[in-house]
């Protein structure tokens, strides 16, 4: 994933950020901060919420990740709403 994450960015973590996020844990996560404090090298721990399958947030985490391993994800557009004439 070129560059870090940001607050809005829409990720999915699997085990190839962190193994206890494999198979059947993986999530989708919506950004809410990057912690700025050094841990090891290529690591992060981020602040959001994990987003169900409509999108909707069900859960405020932290998580703990590899930043190689993050895939930023392209949000659904709304549909748009046509305006009565």
């Amino acid at each position: 994933m070129p560059g870090s994450p940001r607050p809005g960015d829409l990720l999915r973590i699997d085990g190839r950020a962190s193994v206890q996020f494999a198979g059947e844990r993986a999530l989708v996560f919506r950004v809410l901060s990057v912690d700025p404090r050094p841990t090891y090298h290529g690591w992060v721990w981020l602040s959001g919420y994990v987003l169900d399958r409509r999108g909707d947030a069900v859960d405020k985490r932290e998580v703990f990740v590899h930043l190689a391993g993050l895939r930023r994800l392209v949000p659904r557009r709304p549909a748009r709403r046509l305006r009565p004439d």
